[in-house]
């Protein structure tokens, strides 16, 4: 017997006279129309729980277009719990307000100049018109100069000839260089009615040099009252990181905690995507499903999806909930938390299951190195390679926690036999 033939029903249910359809509808038809995406940074079907955030945004972005001040923004939480998906749609907001913006990611590859260099050159081409003003004309000729090393070829064009301005955007100090370039790029769009907006992904990857140049921008750019906002997300280090990298970082921007989504959010996470599809859930497997995934809207999306594929007519009944727990949990352990798992070496799993013995809570680094039956100095070198990988992250000195929701319970998993 299988596991998901084990689950005992709840209860002998009438036939569901919706089932006699499904053959002649197609099962492959009702499968292709679930609503639920879970993946990384995939938008929701239903964006729920975030309207604060939004609006928020929405005024920002207000604000600035009426030379107002406004703050830039931090999103901080674990993965999995929406921080992506939500600057993506703080994307979609600004460009429709016809604001330059950009989205990028970092990595340790490649200098945050150069790919800034690479992020910027097609929104700087949107500003280019035929009959551009003077502010165009300098914040193009910046770029330029900002962007000669990535550009070694000078293979990027803007319609016309544009030569760089020597001494702007060209000394070589990415704080000065940078700077000089955000305020030109504003002050062009601003020529336009236009702002410009940054998102920063994964910004806890950030180098602390890196973290205080963008303080710094932001700090001209509220005392110049340039139309600029950033929007930074990562872990929950990240607003330690940055008020390490600078002493006015909690004056700068507003910071927004993404976690997860209380009870009447989480029940329309599930219930509002089915409603648009003409599918119901019962109260009672509502009820299950919020409580399996404890609000975490990935496990919400992937349960919710996985119910759907485990049903057989237009409502979700106990039981489909039941199977899709079950079914749910196997795909995200196959295709979430195991990943993440097999980037750990061997002593580097170790130390995540002498963290996994605290749960979802903080760890001491003293504790976990006492429970491997080594010194903290000895085990330091898997701490700091594991926030290198985004797998933990250190909430306060001597504390370590995990990044993503539920791997506490996956590594469990693992060592059952």
């Amino acid at each position: 017997m299988t596991e998901l033939e084990a689950i005992p029903p709840r209860g002998r249910q009438a036939p569901n006279p919706v089932r006699t359809c499904l053959p002649a509808l197609g099962v492959g038809v009702f499968l292709r129309k679930n609503p639920y995406s879970p993946g990384a940074g995939l938008r929701p079907a239903a964006l729920v729980g975030r309207d604060s955030e939004l609006q928020n945004w929405s005024l920002a972005l207000q604000r600035l277009e009426k030379a107002r001040s406004a703050k830039s923004v931090v999103l901080h939480g674990l993965r999995g719990e929406g921080r992506t998906a939500l600057l993506g749609e703080f994307h979609r907001m600004a460009e429709d307000r016809d604001w330059i913006t950009v989205i990028i990611e970092p990595n340790t590859v490649c200098p945050l100049r150069d790919t800034m260099a690479r992020a910027l050159y097609p929104a700087v081409r949107e500003l280019v018109r035929p009959r551009g003003g003077d502010k165009l004309t300098k914040a193009l000729a910046t770029f330029k100069a900002f962007s000669v090393k990535v550009d070694i070829a000078g293979a990027w064009s803007f319609g016309h000839e544009v030569a760089a301005e020597p001494g702007h955007g060209d000394s070589g100090q990415f704080e000065a260089d940078l700077s000089e370039l955000i305020r030109d790029l504003s002050g062009a769009a601003q020529e336009q009615n236009r702002g410009l907006a940054i998102l920063i992904d994964e910004a806890q990857d950030l180098t602390r040099d890196e973290l205080k140049t963008l303080c710094a921008i932001c700090h001209r750019s509220g005392h110049g009252r340039w139309p600029l906002l950033v929007a930074l997300a990562g872990l929950p280090s990240l607003p330690r990181a940055l008020s390490k990298a600078n002493s006015l970082a909690a004056h700068l921007f507003s910071y927004w905690e993404v976690g997860q989504l209380q009870p009447e959010a989480a029940r329309q996470a599930l219930t509002r995507p089915a409603a648009g599809e003409g599918v119901a859930w019962d109260e009672d497997a509502v009820r299950y499903v919020m409580t399996e995934t404890r609000g975490h809207p990935y496990l919400l999306h992937a349960y919710g999806q996985a119910t759907w594929d485990a049903a057989e007519g237009t409502t979700l009944t106990y039981d489909d909930a039941r199977v899709g727990v079950v079914s749910g949990q196997a795909h995200v352990d196959a295709g979430f938390y195991r990943p993440q798992w097999e980037r750990a070496t061997r002593a580097q799993r170790a130390y995540l299951q002498a963290m996994a013995l605290d749960g979802c809570g903080q760890s001491h680094s003293g504790d976990i190195a006492a429970r491997l039956g080594k010194t903290v100095m000895t085990t330091g070198s898997f701490r700091d390679s594991l926030i290198r990988k985004c797998l933990i992250y250190s909430p306060e000195q001597g504390a370590v926690a995990l990044a993503i929701p539920g791997m506490a319970d996956f590594i469990a998993r693992q060592s059952r036999p």
